[in-house]
């Protein structure tokens, strides 16, 4: 039998998938007032945290580039939600104000994951 070891399906990598999901989960929660554990909630909720779910779901999808199915396993949802997610975000980026607040919510995302590359890579050239 031969079992090949994928880093990036390891729930303990602390920069994994789930570990982006997961920063993603918090920056959207500190910008909408939605606590994290509604984004995860098994219930659809109230508007306000509908929305939030998608745009979460959606920067994960986007900013780290997780694939459907990953995305849905770490908000709870079927991959199919999460595309259906990803395209309403998608078109709410035609309004202005949408944009710059997805595109500032991004840029920063993108920072912190280049920065935990780069703690990451440091931390295997010292071992």
């Amino acid at each position: 039998m031969n079992i090949q070891y994928d880093k990036a399906l390891d729930p303990l990598d602390p920069l994994g998938p789930t570990a982006r999901a997961r920063l993603v989960e918090v920056a959207v929660s500190a910008l909408s007032g939605v606590s994290a554990s509604r984004l995860r909630g098994r219930s659809r909720g109230r508007a306000r945290a509908a929305r939030a779910r998608q745009v979460a779901m959606y920067l994960a999808h986007v900013v780290f580039g997780l694939s459907l199915s990953r995305v849905g396993v770490c908000f709870g949802r079927d991959r199919t939600t999460v595309r259906h997610a990803c395209a309403l975000i998608e078109d709410r980026r035609d309004d202005p104000a949408a944009e710059c607040g997805l595109a500032a919510v991004e840029l920063g995302l993108l920072a912190l994951g280049a920065s935990l590359d780069r703690a990451r890579q440091d931390a295997e050239a010292l071992s």
